[in-house]
């Protein structure tokens, strides 16, 4: 491995330590089956007995989100249309695990990789009526469970394409010319500086690693709550350009309930942002399946 990354771990969590952990806190757990099921930047995930998630932070900045995301997703349950991990074991910090952990129901279904666009439309009202009641939640029941308010400055759209013309020069070389081509003219396109803030309670980070599909490519599960933050809708309606094709958009924004021109080109800029960044780490990964899926997550959002 080379030099450090963003997404190293200050401490790694394997499948014994997992389930050692487990059994301890939880006795009802410990004769089950501990299988571990991937890695974010910030925990490693394990998976029991195919019923219940747990996830274990790998660094100290995902410690307050594990604690945040334990307070807050119960009382998103009224909120929530489409199922989502719900915390229902609380892991304490102890001498051998520096952090708190949290277990979660299992959410079913697979990840939306390779749909096709007939498949990807289906969704346009399962994943709008998801946002609007998600944006619907009491931003300051949401502040007072330890939500940070727009920590990213998601309505600086001039920096934000500045940094994403540096992760572009990065990746160049894993596009073709056509598609580098469209994402510099896209880029240069851009002319706003920023928009008006707006604020609700985001996912904030919805992207085709944490949604979940059925057998049908319609979506059934939301999950990875750990970046929820206050901020502009735009972040989650990104979802718009990145999973839905063109002529869903219409139907997806009209049962949302609307939004302005401001709102549709930042989410469409976060819809390029996120994208290049899961190619970035899918390129350091060496895996194909996510760099691919990523590349055309960009071109489908810079399609009209």
């Amino acid at each position: 491995m080379g030099g450090t990354n963003v997404w190293d771990a200050e401490w790694e969590v394997n499948e014994e330590q997992a389930r050692t952990l487990i059994g301890r806190q939880f006795p009802q757990l410990s004769s089950k089956q501990v299988k571990r099921l991937g890695w974010g930047w910030d925990n490693t995930v394990f998976l029991i007995a195919d019923e219940y998630v747990f996830r274990f932070p790998r660094r100290t900045i995902a410690v307050g989100s594990i604690r945040m995301e334990g307070k807050l997703l119960p009382k998103l349950e009224a909120y929530m249309t489409i199922p989502y991990p719900k915390p229902l074991f609380y892991g304490e910090a102890s001498d051998e695990y520096p952090a708190p952990f949290l277990g979660y129901d299992y959410v079913l279904g697979d990840f939306p990789i390779g749909l096709t666009e007939e498949r990807r439309a289906l969704s346009a009202e399962t994943l709008a009526k998801f946002l609007r009641r998600l944006h619907e939640f009491p931003v300051q029941a949401a502040l007072e469970c330890g939500v940070q308010q727009d920590h990213r400055n998601l309505t600086d759209i001039a920096s934000r394409k500045v940094k994403l013309e540096g992760f572009l020069s990065k990746v160049v070389e894993h596009l073709s010319p056509e598609e580098s081509g469209v994402i510099e003219a896209y880029i240069s396109r851009l002319k706003k500086d920023r928009v008006e803030a707006v604020n609700a309670l985001l996912h904030g980070d919805l992207h085709f690693k944490n949604m979940l599909v059925n057998e049908n490519g319609i979506v059934s599960g939301i999950i990875d709550w750990g970046d929820m933050s206050v901020g502009h809708p735009a972040c989650d309606l990104s979802v718009a350009y990145s999973f839905l094709p063109p002529y869903a958009r219409g139907v997806f924004f009209e049962t949302y309930g609307g939004a302005d021109e401001e709102t549709k080109l930042l989410a469409r800029l976060i819809a390029v942002y996120i994208p290049i960044l899961i190619l970035m780490q899918a390129v350091d990964d060496g895996n194909e399946a996510i760099a691919a899926e990523a590349k055309s997550n960009i071109m489908r959002a810079l399609s009209d």
